[in-house]
């Protein structure tokens, strides 16, 4: 019986494929990283008949966003580029509207929540369309992670739909 070794299979990217990788998730991180921030911060100060609703939901969305954030992170990392997602960057750089401050009705809560959830999407939306031309596996990462802000969005809006 011959003996047959495989060859362990290589990593098919360029330092130019991480890098546009780079390019379409890091803004998808610090999108995700501002709404997990957000999201407590709404989770905290929620107030009024639906609280206990909102408020676990929203847990739920933080998880979610941080979850995503570290998938989109991890991808970048394993393509061997850094990323910054410290605080300072996050708010410095992200897209997400500001919060209120303090106690807030439910019903604003879930608005402003889902506001931050809208202009997260735009930009995971951004990194699908521009990353089709760049690397489908990453492409995939984002288009998990549009699924999953879609659905959490949708949860929230059931709250307020009439």
């Amino acid at each position: 019986m011959a003996t047959t070794t495989q060859t362990p299979p290589t990593l098919s990217t360029t330092p130019e494929i991480a890098a546009g990788v780079a390019q379409f998730l890091t803004p998808v991180v610090i999108d995700l990283e501002a709404l997990v921030v957000n999201g407590k911060q709404a989770h905290w100060h929620v107030r009024g008949g639906s609280f206990v609703g909102v408020h676990e939901l929203l847990d739920d969305v933080v998880a979610h966003a941080q979850e995503y954030a570290d998938t989109a992170a991890e991808r970048i990392v394993a393509l061997g580029l850094p990323l910054d997602s410290r605080i300072a960057t996050v708010a410095q750089k992200t897209t997400l509207p500001a919060l209120a401050d303090g106690f807030q009705r439910w019903e604003d809560t879930v608005a402003e929540a889902v506001a931050q959830i809208d202009a997260a999407l735009v930009t995971v939306r951004a990194a699908v369309a521009g990353l089709d031309e760049v690397d489908l596996s990453s492409q995939d990462v984002a288009i998990e992670i549009e699924r999953g802000l879609t659905k959490d969005r949708w949860l929230l809006q059931a709250h307020v739909a009439v």
